[in-house]
């Protein structure tokens, strides 16, 4: 009994091994390679697969979403002759996946190869000024020949980046000090700029104060010169109104005469002939009166008659 129990549990076994490999369950976005008896058969899509067991075999599973390889640092020369070191990452999609099987050993490799390749020959005719600002045309270079050479192995090439562009450290050094020199160039222009503007301004705020300054006291003179003309306006009509005679004159020509002759520069004056008339006429009126008498301390003034018929009087200087 014992050999039959054992036989039995060795082809238990050997089904549940012919089951495990009669079926396959491949995953979202993946595909395999059925191969029979070394021979490709076909490409097994995601989900559940039958296939002959110890007869067909899965050589290979291929990822088939879109993949993100970074390539290390590689040397290139520029037109210029400056070496350069170059970090490239590549974005590639399975879209075949017979052909990435079958038609090139490892893509993975020849990628990387074709990359530096073909970016030798891109920077190869660029000098290092033109290799540093020209990314994008240097991406797309790339990826119109990574595409173009990898179609074939059932791959496609989504994106090309160059990660880092590092010249030599001398031209670090140079470029730095450059930047530094362009930088400190600038800042000065700016700063001699916003001095001028401020310059500007100041003139223009001083030039538009002594403009209202100058406007403020022309309207005041006018203010004032067309107050004292309502004044003596009013005055006139008052005197002209009242019917004022000479009397009155000669008493307000005394009033004013003391302001007349304030100074000591005031040594010579005018008095018109009618008020030597009106005077004549108060000093009848009021008696001996001499309105002279309080200018030159009793002395008498020398009269001098101008050529328009006015009086002239010299008043001797006051101590």
């Amino acid at each position: 009994m014992q050999p039959i129990i054992i036989v039995l549990i060795i082809l238990v076994v050997l089904v549940f091994i012919a089951l495990i490999k009669t079926i396959q369950v491949i995953p979202q976005a993946s595909a395999a390679i059925v191969e029979r008896f070394g021979r490709y058969t076909r490409t097994l899509n995601a989900g559940l697969n039958i296939v002959v067991p110890f007869i067909d075999s899965i050589r290979n599973r291929i990822d088939l979403r879109e993949q993100v390889v970074p390539f290390p640092p590689q040397p290139v020369i520029t037109q210029d002759n400056l070496v350069v070191n170059i970090d490239t990452v590549i974005y590639y999609q399975v879209t075949d996946a017979r052909a990435a099987t079958y038609e090139v050993a490892s893509y993975i490799q020849a990628i990387e190869q074709l990359t530096v390749t073909t970016l030798r020959n891109i920077i190869g005719g660029m000098d290092l000024e033109r290799t540093l600002t020209s990314r994008e045309e240097i991406n797309a270079a790339l990826r119109g020949v990574l595409d173009e050479a990898t179609g074939k192995w059932g791959i496609r090439v989504n994106r090309v980046e160059l990660k880092a562009i590092e010249p030599p450290t001398s031209i670090q050094d140079s470029m730095e000090k450059q930047m530094r020199a362009d930088r400190d160039k600038r800042a000065a222009i700016l700063t001699a700029e916003g001095i001028r503007q401020s310059q500007i301004l100041t003139a223009e705020g001083e030039k538009q104060s002594a403009i209202l300054r100058a406007e403020g006291e022309a309207k005041a003179a006018a203010l004032r010169a067309e107050g004292e003309a309502q004044a003596i306006r009013t005055v006139f009509e008052s005197i002209h109104a009242g019917d004022a005679d000479q009397k009155l004159l000669a008493y307000q020509y005394l009033q004013m005469l003391p302001k007349i002759a304030e100074g000591d520069a005031n040594k010579l004056w005018i008095v018109p002939s009618e008020i030597g008339d009106a005077l004549k006429g108060l000093s009848g009126a009021m008696g001996n009166f001499n309105p002279m008498a309080g200018m030159g301390g009793g002395g008498s003034v020398p009269k001098q008659t101008g050529g328009n018929g006015t009086e002239r009087r010299e008043q001797p200087p006051i101590d």
